[in-house]
């Protein structure tokens, strides 16, 4: 029911943001976590290293996952669950994250 809740978010949004208003960074780092999540139940995620090799940007935190030495298993879960940045960035407007790399860091209108 991943879908139920992205919908979701999307409905609330229209009420909440003004028309012809660019969506919060709170709204963008909410849907953005909402399609993460969507896409684990799918199936596994990139390895930080796949991502690293296809020029994707990793934050600092997936930087040191990548470069530990553990499994596979590991490096496809994903670490912006458990990343305060995340948490902030889904809770307050222009939050203070500046991590180069970070998803979330992005959706901060500066």
């Amino acid at each position: 029911m991943p879908d139920v809740k992205v919908e979701s978010l999307l409905h609330g949004a229209a009420a909440v943001e003004p028309a012809g208003q660019a969506a919060s960074s709170r709204l963008k780092s909410r849907i953005f976590s909402a399609l993460q999540l969507e896409q684990q139940e799918s199936g596994p995620l990139l390895s930080l290293a796949e991502t690293h090799v296809a020029g994707g940007k990793l934050c600092v935190f997936e930087e040191l996952v990548r470069i530990a030495p553990a499994g596979e298993a590991v490096k496809q879960k994903n670490p912006c669950r458990v990343c305060h940045a995340r948490v902030l960035a889904e809770h307050i407007e222009k939050a203070p994250i500046y991590w180069p790399g970070c998803p979330y860091v992005r959706f901060q209108e500066r």
